[in-house]
């Protein structure tokens, strides 16, 4: 089991530490996890991410919210919305507390995870919302549009194996991890070198990838 640390400028805790354990005991909203991304295609690495965070911190449930794709991205490199949803569904089907949030599709425009935040805290007042990221994000914090207000409407939560550095001059919950290897890059790669998947992907993805012809298409 790794292990939880709770970050601000001065002071970490541990996850068994008895000021960690109050600040979880008792507490009258939904806890929520968000894990924001393409999912171009959602891969073993996103669902394992999703389940420690859930169990190592306690949570209600864990929300995956794809991204809308980016204007300037390559044709080759992205599909079209519908696909990456039905993946997902595919994915968190057999999972009773994952659960898909599609707002960001529904929207126009650029979608600033700040603007995200403030319409879900407006539909689930009562919830409290635990944004994940990757650990190799952490550094990029400063420049998140509106981040001052951004991290007054969530817990940040850092996801990484032993080594990562967890610093951060923002509120941080970091979660240490294991088996979060793959990319959705060099997955996406494998398939239009015509490589196996298995194992990589949950077998409903894998299959639904060769039944549409997903990805068939070499990447620049």
């Amino acid at each position: 089991m790794g292990k939880v640390q709770f970050l601000n400028q001065e002071h970490v805790f541990l996850v068994n530490d008895p000021e960690t354990q109050l600040a979880f005991a008792d507490h009258p909203h939904q806890r929520i996890g968000i894990l924001g991304g393409t999912f171009n295609p959602i891969h073993n690495g996103h669902l394992l991410m999703a389940e420690q965070v859930f169990d190592k911190l306690k949570l209600d449930e864990i929300w995956l919210m794809p991204n809308k794709k980016p204007p300037h991205a390559h044709t080759k490199d992205t599909i079209d919305d519908a696909y990456r949803v039905d993946m997902i569904e595919l994915a968190i089907a057999d999972n009773p507390h994952f659960r898909l949030e599609d707002i960001e599709l529904q929207r126009e425009g650029k979608s600033y995870t700040v603007e995200t935040m403030e319409i879900l805290k407006a539909l689930y007042p009562n919830n409290e919302f635990y944004f994940i990221i990757g650990a190799d994000m952490i550094e990029n914090l400063p420049q998140w549009h509106r981040i001052d207000e951004l991290i007054k409407l969530v817990h940040f939560v850092g996801v990484g194996r032993e080594g990562y550095k967890a610093e951060s001059d923002y509120p941080l919950i970091f979660v240490d991890a294991e088996g979060m290897t793959a990319s959705s890059t060099a997955i996406r790669k494998a398939i239009a070198n015509g490589d196996s998947i298995r194992y990589l992907v949950p077998q409903a993805v894998n299959d639904y990838i060769k039944e549409k012809g997903l990805y068939l298409q070499h990447e620049s």
